[in-house]
């Protein structure tokens, strides 16, 4: 079918639902045709730092306190 200037492929519910598929794609050409993988999000650590962040922002230490009113 023609999209465009592209070329549209239905692919099957049920062959989806088997090769586990849903939401976006990846595309691959590969020797012997296009290789079809989901997108898998991957964490960069940046929402863990974030949240370190956060707990570490609610840790008092004293000592730097301390330092910190000394130079204002």
């Amino acid at each position: 079918m023609r999209i465009g200037n592209s070329q549209g492929v239905r692919i099957p519910k049920s062959l989806l639902q088997d090769a586990q598929l849903s939401g976006e794609v990846d595309m691959t050409v590969v020797d012997d045709g296009l290789l079809i993988t989901p997108v898998i999000e991957v964490d960069t650590g940046l929402s863990l730092m974030l949240a370190s962040h956060d707990a570490l922002s609610d840790w008092e230490r004293p000592e730097e306190e301390e330092a910190w009113a000394s130079l204002q």
